[in-house]
């Protein structure tokens, strides 16, 4: 009899269902983590430094200020990250579309099994590629309308002060500077900058930005005109100008701005946003002021101009003057009449007077008949008569007159005249005035009086009458 084979845990197919180390074998099975930290260390030690050509697809900046996107080609995508320090120093914006070169290196991504490129540097591929963005950028920035010509506004005819914004050290400023002498002087301040290469664009913007927020003070006066310049250059070296940031910078500004880069033949982004462009630096200089010369020369033909209209209207006032006059009628014959009238009145005049003499002489007559002595004398004799009877009367009728003849005055305490008992009781108090003087008295309240109608009162005072 057969003995049944021992059961080892594998199913029919061989493979074993619980995980078993064979005798000497040294595979030993691996974490997950282990062994995408091995492929991450091959991977990068494989792919150390490598240049990888194709397509920007999906770029985007994260808050964190690192930026991923994607590079394809016909058969493949590869995604990529830029570290945020990189990122700052990027020479151009990276949009979608754009056919570039990214050098860095290949390294994994544990975290979602993937790989992907760290870029260390990221360039166009080729002066084709940079046209590309070039032109897609040109025609997003218009679709927002800041290429508009009805944006753009005129220049200064004489600006107090011209703010230039390029290189120091270059031969664009001394060129602006050189020609604005030449045509006429002016007050210029210059706000230097790098024109190309890392942070050009940046300092390019803020310089513009700058410029426009000045304020008049502290020995600077705010410039009435712009003028962004740099010499001539390839494509690559003029790129600063192409940037966002410039043209939106110079779209916002509230001065205008001629825009001088690159020599007659460069186009930039900054030419198609600014309010004039210049096909050279010394160029922007003669748009930005006239000649001194020419200036004098026409306020002189101005003035001589000026001067001959004012004498042909002279002239020509004093023509028409001399035509009124020959119309107008003789001196003599204006005033004919008015002194033919004068005569007569002169005429007139001395009689006029004489009746006027003889009147009022005969008025005085009589006024003077009137004033005679013996005339005079009766009128004021008559006039003392009824003066002297006026005064008699007077006496007669004076209130203390009758004090003399046994009669006395009720007065109240502020000497006015009681004339009722009515009156007398309710001041309280009275003072009788006699013809010898004056007698103090109270009212005493109810005291009947000391006599009655059909008897005659007593010569002498009671004690405690009415008196005091």
């Amino acid at each position: 009899m057969d003995t049944p084979p021992k059961d080892t845990g594998r199913n029919q197919s061989g493979g074993a269902l619980v995980a078993e180390s064979a005798a000497g074998d040294n595979a030993q099975p691996l974490s997950v983590s282990e062994i995408s930290q091995a492929l991450k260390r091959a991977v990068e030690q494989r792919f150390g430094h490598v240049r990888i050509k194709g397509e920007i697809s999906g770029f985007k900046r994260a808050a964190s200020g690192h930026c991923y996107l994607g590079l394809k080609d016909e058969k493949a995508v590869i995604d990529g990250v830029i570290w945020k320090g990189q990122a700052a120093r990027l020479a151009f914006a990276p949009e979608d579309g754009v056919e570039v070169i990214a050098t860095g290196k290949l390294t994994t991504y544990p975290g979602r099994s993937k790989y992907q490129i760290v870029i260390d540097q990221l360039e166009v591929a080729g002066e084709g590629a940079l046209m590309q963005l070039l032109e897609q950028r040109r025609k997003a920035l218009a679709a927002e309308g800041l290429f508009a010509e009805e944006r753009k506004r005129g220049l200064p005819f004489l600006p107090r002060t011209i703010g230039v914004v390029t290189s120091p050290t270059g031969a664009v400023i001394r060129d602006i500077l050189h020609r604005l002498a030449d045509r006429l002087p002016s007050h210029v301040l210059l706000w230097p900058v790098i024109v190309q290469g890392e942070g050009a664009a940046e300092q390019v913007a803020r310089a513009v930005r700058g410029f426009d927020a000045m304020a008049d003070g502290d020995g600077l006066t705010r410039p009435d005109l712009l003028i962004v310049a740099r010499g001539g250059g390839s494509i690559e070296d003029l790129w600063a100008f192409n940037e966002e940031i410039v043209v939106r910078a110079i779209a916002d500004c509230t001065i205008p701005v001629i825009s001088a880069v690159g020599h007659e033949t460069d186009t930039t982004l900054a030419d198609f946003v600014a309010d004039r462009r210049a096909p050279t630096p010394t160029a922007a200089a003669e748009l930005a002021v006239p000649v001194r010369s020419e200036l004098l020369a026409m306020l002189a033909q101005s003035a001589s101009r000026a001067d001959n209209a004012i004498r042909r209207h002279v002239a020509r006032q004093s023509e028409r003057l001399s035509s009124m006059a020959r119309l107008l009628p003789r001196r003599e014959s204006l005033f004919a009449a008015q002194a033919q009238r004068v005569d007569e009145l002169a005429d007139r005049l001395p009689r006029v007077l004489a009746g006027r003499v003889d009147l009022a002489q005969l008025a005085l007559a009589r006024r003077i008949d009137r004033l005679r002595p013996g005339l005079v004398e009766a009128r004021l004799a008559d006039g003392r008569t009824r003066l002297d009877g006026l005064s008699r009367l007077l006496e007669q009728l004076h209130p203390e007159k009758p004090l003399a003849r046994g009669y006395a005055r009720v007065m109240d305490r502020k000497g006015g005249t009681l004339v009722s008992a009515a009156a007398v009781r309710k001041a309280g108090a009275f003072t009788l005035r006699l013809a010898d003087g004056d007698v103090d008295g109270r009212v005493e309240s109810g005291r009947k009086p000391p006599y009655s109608k059909s008897r005659k009162p007593k010569a002498e005072s009671r004690q405690g009458g009415l008196f005091d």
